[in-house]
């Protein structure tokens, strides 16, 4: 069967809406993604700004999405490599049209209960936000012309934090959400380490990475979205995570 791609979310359930999915097929493009060849000016001069505010900002390489879709249980998409000014510059628009940025979020489980976010840098594009550890699909994440999003969730959290998500449980399959043409893509791992124990290792690493983009961790025991100042893309996941375990006991 066929799978439509679009860039618009034909039959998905509603936004901010958790549901699940057996796999998933991101495929990178060759060339210039549309929305750069349309915006480019627009682009570099909104760049200028950002760095004039920010100096700390870096113009690295991401993927943004063209087109997705889903069937029978996968979720399909294209995209091209672009350049982070552009995608700063696309998530300033009101409708966010001309692209689709699907990120991953690797849920991390403690075993006395809680989940262990960060909190973002003052230098960062994110200053101050709180959300799993993550970070755009790159260039280095695609293997063979597509985006392995359990590569990017290992090489993301290891660098924020030091932890190996090779060290954990994880279920198979992926939960999604959506939300103002960002699709969230995310799977819970659980480590055998209460949140104190997975704390201090984060802490310890952090005296000794070489980009330190994180603040520090968040220990999370709750879904109250007035806790943090969470990431929109966060309250779903909050939602789905902690009202599943309360249905559970």
């Amino acid at each position: 069967m066929a799978v439509r791609l679009s860039e618009e979310f034909f039959h998905w359930p509603p936004e901010q809406t958790v549901f699940d999915i057996d796999d998933v097929e991101i495929r990178l493009l060759a060339g210039d993604h549309p929305f750069y060849l349309a915006e480019r000016d627009a682009i570099a001069e909104n760049w200028t700004q950002e760095v004039e505010a920010n100096p700390a900002l870096f113009n690295g390489r991401m993927l943004l999405q063209a087109r997705l879709g889903l069937n029978e249980g996968r979720l399909f998409s294209e995209g091209y490599e672009i350049s982070f000014s552009t995608f700063l510059w696309w998530r300033k628009q009101a409708e966010r049209r001309g692209g689709v940025h699907i990120y991953a979020y690797p849920v991390l489980e403690t075993s006395d209960g809680a989940l262990i976010a960060i909190r973002m840098g003052s230098h960062t594009a994110n200053a101050g936000m709180v959300y799993f550890a993550c970070g755009s699909f790159e260039p280095e994440d695609v293997i063979g012309g597509f985006c392995d999003p359990n590569h990017n969730m290992r090489r993301e959290v290891l660098e924020e934090t030091g932890l190996d998500l090779q060290d954990t449980q994880v279920e198979a399959g992926y939960h999604v959400a959506h939300f103002r043409r960002a699709v969230t893509l995310f799977r819970v791992y659980r480590f055998d380490l209460t949140a104190e124990e997975i704390c201090t290792r984060i802490e310890a690493h952090m005296q000794v990475a070489e980009d330190k983009e994180i603040a520090g961790p968040v220990v999370i025991r709750s879904a109250d979205p007035q806790a943090n100042p969470y990431n929109v893309g966060m309250l779903p996941v909050l939602d789905w995570y902690f009202g599943r375990r309360d249905a559970h006991g």
